[in-house]
């Protein structure tokens, strides 16, 4: 700041440039000094201005962020595709078990575009807000009750404990029914990705008597360094990125899950810490009839 003004000083010429305050929480400043004009003769004044751009450079880099992420997770399926057709295509195919791995390969890199593509429309739907969502009360145990078996499926293969803990008594919540099984899909599917062999993973759910039912899934996962917690929610930010990818993920289904909590008026929380399991804890709203008029 000093040396802006120094240089100021010696010429005269406005001067724009932006600054750095902070370690931690940094923010960013555009300043721009000048002189100001049409004073009384003798007099000289300065102007100095400060424009906090911190949000927008956020914004900026999160969309550098996602052209590079889309445009990586796109390209490396397609790589992988284009090159088993080449290799058939120059004669592998005639090698009939060659051919079949071949082409279980390109199933496989083809899905998880698919994936991707459908998660993108998701977001896209919600921010535009084309999705259309049908609030309705729902029972928190029913809807749990539907979704487990098709998590139970991935976590008996390793050997994980899931431990459930609902209350039938619990107050219906406001809330899509096919979105919030989709949230808790997310969730589920993540602490069961997450988390090694034997352990152990616990959904609960309770009354916190402020208007909002809670409901925490708790893993014995690898958990997620400090600080990474707060980034948690960006479009393909993984804490672990080549892990993420070899176990099939897109990297947007948190960002997805907030943004249905978003809309439902609930909010997600994220606690968690490295080598100890992670603890996730969604606040849906209680189920109110409307009054009559």
């Amino acid at each position: 700041m000093q040396n802006l003004l120094d240089s100021f000083k010696e010429t005269k010429i406005p001067v724009s440039q932006e600054i750095v305050l902070g370690d931690k929480d940094q923010i960013t400043l555009d300043v721009n000094i000048s002189s100001i004009h049409g004073l009384p003769e003798g007099e000289d004044k300065t102007m100095i201005l400060f424009h906090d751009v911190t949000r927008l450079k956020k914004l900026e880099r999160i969309r550098t962020d996602f052209v590079a992420n889309v445009t990586h997770e796109i390209k490396t399926p397609l790589t992988a595709i284009l090159g088993f057709i080449e290799t058939l295509q120059e004669g592998a195919i005639e090698e009939r078990e060659t051919a079949r791995k071949f082409l279980k390969t390109i199933y496989r890199h083809a899905a998880r575009l698919n994936r991707l593509v459908e998660d993108l429309l998701t977001i896209s739907d919600i921010e535009l807000e084309k999705m259309k969502f049908i609030f309705e009360s729902v029972s928190l145990s029913g809807v749990v009750e539907n979704v487990l078996p098709i998590i139970e499926a991935k976590a008996i293969e390793k050997r994980l404990v899931i431990n459930k803990d609902i209350p039938q008594e619990l107050p219906p919540v406001r809330a899509d029914r096919d979105r919030l099984a989709q949230i808790l899909l997310n969730i589920l599917d993540n602490a069961v990705k997450f988390t090694p062999e034997l352990g152990n993973i616990s959904i609960k759910a309770f009354d916190n008597k402020k208007g909002y039912v809670i409901v925490r899934i708790i893993d014995t996962g690898i958990g997620i360094p400090r600080n990474e917690i707060t980034r948690l929610g960006e479009r393909f930010y993984r804490v672990d990125k080549t892990r993420s990818r070899e176990m099939g993920g897109t990297g947007l289904g948190l960002s997805i899950v907030k943004h249905l909590m978003t809309a439902h008026n609930g909010r997600i929380e994220i606690e968690s810490e490295q080598g100890k399991g992670t603890s996730v804890s969604l606040h849906f709203p209680v189920f109110r009839e409307e009054p009559v008029a």
